[in-house]
Order: C-alpha cells, then sequence, then structure tokens
C-alpha cells in the first residue's frame, strides 16, 4: 500500500475505534474492545483479522514462541488493544517488537 492508502486506511480505523468508544463508553475488557472494532471495521468493508499469531525466530531458529497481535487490518495495520488508563514504556515496546516481528511499517 502507498503512504496515501494507509493514511486513509488509518484514518477510517481511527473513525471506527471512535464509533466503538462512543457506543460502549470506557471499562469494559480488552476482547469487548476487540471484538466490536472487529465488527465495526467489518461494516466499513474493512478486513480484520484478530488474534494473528506470529512465530519467533532468533538468528533464524524457530523458538518455539508466538506472539498474537489483537487485529490485523488489510494485513498492513496492527491494532494493540488496551483498556487502561495509560499508556506506559512497555506498552510501546510490545507494539514495536509487533512491528519489527512482522516487518510492518
Amino acid at each position: 500500500m502507498t503512504r496515501e492508502e494507509l493514511n486513509i486506511l488509518g484514518a477510517e480505523i481511527l473513525d471506527a475505534c471512535i464509533e466503538v468508544h462512543k457506543e460502549l463508553g470506557p471499562g469494559l475488557l480488552e476482547s469487548v474492545y476487540v471484538f466490536a472494532l472487529r465488527k465495526e471495521l467489518e461494516l466499513r468493508n474493512i478486513t480484520a483479522d484478530p488474534e494473528v499469531r506470529i512465530k519467533l525466530f532468533y538468528k533464524g531458529y524457530d523458538t518455539g514462541k508466538y506472539y498474537n497481535i489483537d487485529l490485523l487490518v488489510n494485513n498492513e495495520i496492527i491494532i494493540e488493544a488496551k483498556s487502561i488508563d495509560e499508556i506506559h514504556p512497555v506498552h510501546e515496546a510490545q507494539i514495536i517488537s509487533h512491528l519489527k516481528l512482522t516487518e510492518k511499517r
């Protein structure tokens, strides 16, 4: 996808997130928000795959370990849902790791 296409998709995802938040409000489990966001994106004809497993390798060796992405939108954008009061550095590190492991931008 081009940068412009990614920006358009990102704007649509953000709008969908706002819609979910307006509909459900705060305080629910992450799994509820992931379900609702996936449904909202589906209503907008946007593909979102839940719980995508990422295989972890170390120097080319399969570790037998996996990380899960909450939602992978159009096989391009990673959504890591959080139902918390504040984003901490560990949460940022988590998404950076997912980006590196998937070689996504």
